[in-house]
Order: C-alpha cells, then sequence, then structure tokens
C-alpha cells in the first residue's frame, strides 16, 4: 500500500528552539521533515486502504493494516514529543526513523500482495532520503534492509483477493505503478528541496561562526598588541606630564595668557591619553585589585558625555535623555570606551554638531550618535564593521568601528550605521541592560 506522506497541522518545517535556547540543527529540521513525510504515509495508506476495499471491492485484511498504520502514528506523537521537548535529532536518529519507515512500508505491503502490489517501488523513496541524510555507512544500511525487504515480499506475502472477472488486473497494475512514480517524484521534489535548503543554512551559519573565530582572533592579537603599548607609552607620557608641568611655572609662559591655555590643553590631552591606556591595561587584566563601581545609566552617560565634551570640545552637543526611570548598574570600561569611539568618529567627520540621543526599548539600551557630516560611503555601509574600512585613509585604520561591533556583540547587543536624509550619518547601539546588572558584572563576566 502507499507509504506516502501529508503535513500534519501540529508539524512545522520552522526551525524549533533546543533547551537552553539553543538554535535548531539540521539534523533537527531534517527529522521534522521525516515527520511530514511519516503523516503523509499515514494518509496515503488510509485512503487507499478505504478506496481498494470500499470501491474496488477487494478483501483486504483491515486489523492488521491498521494496527500498521497506528504504529505509524504513534511512532510520530513520540518523536514530536521528543523535539518539542528540546531534544536534538542526530543521524543514528535519523537511520531509526528510516529503518522503521522501512519496517512499516514492509508491513503494508505483506499484507496487500507482497511485489506484486505496484506501491512496492517506495522503497526507493526510503534509499533516496536515506543517502541524502545520512554518511554511507548508514544509507548502506538502509538499502540492505530494503532490499532485504524486496527480496523476501517476493516470496512472502498475503496475495490480494480480487473479485474474479471484474477488473483488467494488467490495466490496474499500471494505474497503480503510475500513481507510484508520480507520488515518488512529488515527494522527491518537495522534500529533497526542503533538506537541500536545510544543509545550505547550516553550511551558512558554519561559515559565520568561521569568520566571527577570526574576528575574534584577529581582536585577541589587536588586545596584545595594545596592552604592549599601554606598557611602553607609560613612562613617556607621565614624563610629558611632569615637563608640562615644568613649564606652566616658567615665568614667559605663566605671563603669557595664550601660551597658558596651550599648555593646559596639551596636559589635559597627555591625561586622556594615560585614561586610556589605564583602561587598556584594565580590560587587558593587568591592573589588579580594583573594585567594580556601581552607577546607574543616567550617571554613567552623564559623566562619560562630560568626560568626551571637555576632551574634544565640539562646537555644538546635543544630548537628549529619553531613557526614562533610572536603573542601578556597574560601570563598564569597554562600554566607555567603544562609546568615545562612536563619538570620535562623528566628531571626526563634524566638529560643528554632535548629537546623542539616549532611551530605553522594554529590557535594551538604546543609544543613537549622529552628525552632520557627509555620511558613510555605501560601500563601507555594505562592510560596516569590517576591519581597516575607513574613509579617513589613514593607513590602518578603520578599527574603531571594527571594535565597537564586535564589543557589542559580545555583550549581546548589535550596531547599525545609516546615512540621514538631511544630511550626515548615525550610528545605533542597541544593548542588553541585563549584561550590565549588578549580579552579571559585579564578577567581571
Amino acid at each position: 500500500m502507499a507509504s506516502g506522506p501529508d503535513i500534519h497541522p501540529g508539524a512545522s518545517a520552522d526551525p524549533v528552539v533546543l533547551r537552553g535556547g539553543q538554535p535548531d540543527t539540521a539534523g533537527v529540521k531534517n527529522m521534522w521533515l521525516l515527520i511530514q513525510l511519516r503523516w503523509i504515509a499515514v494518509a496515503g495508506q488510509i485512503a487507499t486502504i478505504a478506496f481498494v476495499h470500499s470501491v474496488l471491492g477487494v478483501e483486504l485484511p483491515l486489523i492488521p493494516m491498521g494496527l500498521v498504520a497506528g504504529a505509524l502514528v504513534v511512532l510520530n506523537l513520540i518523536s514530536l514529543i521528543w523535539l518539542r521537548e528540546g531534544h536534538g535529532a542526530d543521524d543514528r536518529g535519523l537511520l531509526v526513523a528510516l529503518l522503521l519507515d522501512v519496517l512499516a512500508l514492509s508491513g503494508q505491503l505483506y499484507f496487500s500482495g507482497g511485489v506484486t502490489n505496484p506501491f512496492a517501488f517506495l522503497f526507493l523513496l526510503q534509499v533516496t532520503l536515506a543517502a541524502v541524510l545520512l554518511d554511507v555507512r548508514m544509507t548502506l544500511a538502509v538499502l540492505v534492509a530494503t532490499c532485504a525487504s524486496f527480496a523476501l515480499l517476493t516470496r512472502a506475502y498475503v496475495p490480494l483477493r480480487i473479485p474474479p472477472g471484474e477488473f483488467d488486473l494488467f490495466a490496474l497494475h499500471v494505474i497503480g505503478m503510475l500513481i507510484c512514480f508520480v507520488l515518488d517524484a512529488l515527494l522527491l521534489f518537495f522534500f529533497l528541496t526542503r533538506i537541500t535548503r536545510n544543509v545550505r543554512e547550516q553550511d551558512a551559519r558554519l561559515a559565520a561562526l568561521k569568520q566571527h573565530a577570526a574576528e575574534e582572533d584577529h581582536i585577541v592579537r589587536m588586545g596584545l598588541l595594545a596592552s604592549g603599548a599601554a606598557h611602553e607609552l607609560g613612562t613617556p607620557l607621565s614624563s610629558l606630564s611632569v615637563i608640562l608641568g615644568d613649564w606652566r611655572r616658567v615665568p614667559t609662559i605663566a605671563s603669557n595668557a595664550e601660551l597658558l591655555h596651550e599648555v593646559e590643553e596639551m596636559q589635559a590631552a597627555v591625561k586622556r591619553c594615560k585614561a586610556i591606556l589605564t583602561g587598556v591595561l584594565l580590560t587587558a587584566g593587568e591592573a589588579r585589585g580594583e573594585a567594580p563601581r556601581v552607577t546607574t545609566v543616567k550617571t554613567f552617560f552623564e559623566e562619560l558625555l562630560e568626560e568626551w565634551r571637555a576632551a574634544r570640545a565640539p562646537v555644538t552637543f546635543e544630548f537628549k535623555n529619553d531613557f526614562g526611570a533610572d536603573v542601578p548598574i556597574v560601570s563598564d570600561s569597554s562600554l566607555k570606551q567603544i562609546i568615545f569611539n562612536v563619538l570620535d568618529n562623528a566628531y571626526d567627520s563634524s566638529s560643528d554638531w554632535v548629537g546623542v540621543y539616549l532611551a530605553r526599548e522594554k529590557d535594551n539600551l538604546s543609544l543613537r550618535v549622529s552628525d552632520r557630516g557627509s555620511g558613510f560611503d555605501p560601500q563601507m555601509l555594505q562592510h560596516f564593521g569590517k576591519p581597516y574600512q575607513s574613509s579617513k585613509g589613514r593607513v590602518g585604520g578603520g578599527l574603531g568601528l571594527f571594535l565597537v561591533v564586535n564589543v557589542v556583540r559580545k555583550l549581546g547587543g548589535s550596531v547599525s550605521a545609516t546615512n540621514q536624509s538631511q544630511g550626515g550619518a548615525s550610528v545605533d547601539l542597541k544593548l542588553p541592560l541585563s549584561a550590565f546588572a549588578l549580579g552579571a558584572r559585579v564578577d567581571g563576566g
């Protein structure tokens, strides 16, 4: 009888979420497809048995054939419960599922004429699915099972009892072969295209993981270089700070307001450089015994923006705070540094005006930094966040936004960049507040 397949209302080919929030795998998706195939098998078997028994008047052992169809229903229900509870599906699970389908098809054919039943060629569907889903050894197991079943059905089966003289048996056999061929072709077309799509999606995920691994390796190398540079630059910056302090006491400079102002600006720049290097060493784990500083979202951003304004002094700086009720967080040096990077990029594009908009979207912090410069080049937007993509033309430039994207991604957030219709560009950062919650960050994790 037909061991073909109908899509059950409860079964979905969409990805499911595994236990612990892990994304669906190709194995799980393929198991969903086999479940759908089995529902079609049950529906096809019931419809064929009803037609042959009621319309053609062929006597069939309805009870044992119904038990086989019922066993397929039970198998599908168990498979559905297994997947919906978040369990995975590996090659061994797919092999067992295919072998059980072969067994069920063999049982139905045994009670309906064996290989004289034109639907015996549905065995080829099982072999094809195995060849696509499984490795060579497991496919060989399915091949041996189908060949053995076909061979046994040539000798052992319950003959069909067709009323004599009412039908042309050869014509019925040809019609049955035609239906079997069409069913095989349709099922192979629909299910193999979906299985191929699953494989392509898995390949895309693997390619993305490789890309992320390469980027993280690049960041590690940069971190090592930055840590070494921080050690090396500490001494000359301390010397510069001492020299500038001595210059302020020189009578010629102390009596000249313009020169004194320039010395003060240089001292502020050196102080900021030293603060940046301290942040690099803290992030790299060089500084020990520093307890995490508890603050709030509003205080953190007000202090951060005030420090940045004092260092860069844009002509116009607009800050709009729509965050709402304040939330306690742990001050994060890496977040502070990436926001400085975004602000510096905006200032370099338009020193006349920089805008910052802070808001809250459910459990996420949303920050937009805007400028009125020339905007991003279309090619740069296409490769946003990739290393060495810069509009400034400096050798080795373009690492700032690369670090921003990767740090934000590590914190569970996202970064996007757009060109504004009225001119200029904006960079949007979205970060989960849980990444800075007291329990999540006190340990430095």
